[in-house]
């Protein structure tokens, strides 16, 4: 087990990084729009336009045959 100490020293400092994480986060300036908070979020291209590529198709199999 660990010793009393020990443990208060990482209480301490789980306690600080929260209180890190706190402030960072009412620090950030929020943006009311839902596209602001989208932009810069993906970071494999590849892997969104293949997901765009899979919507295509599913959209594609939808549609009634006229």
């Amino acid at each position: 087990m660990l010793n009393e100490t020990i443990l208060e020293k990482r209480l301490a400092m789980l306690e600080q990084t929260v209180s890190d994480l706190q402030h960072k986060l009412e620090s950030n300036p929020t943006s009311k729009n839902w596209l602001d908070k989208l932009i810069g979020s993906i970071s494999d291209e590849a892997a969104f336009l293949e997901a765009l590529e899979y919507g295509r198709i599913s959209r594609q199999t939808d549609k009634p045959i006229d």
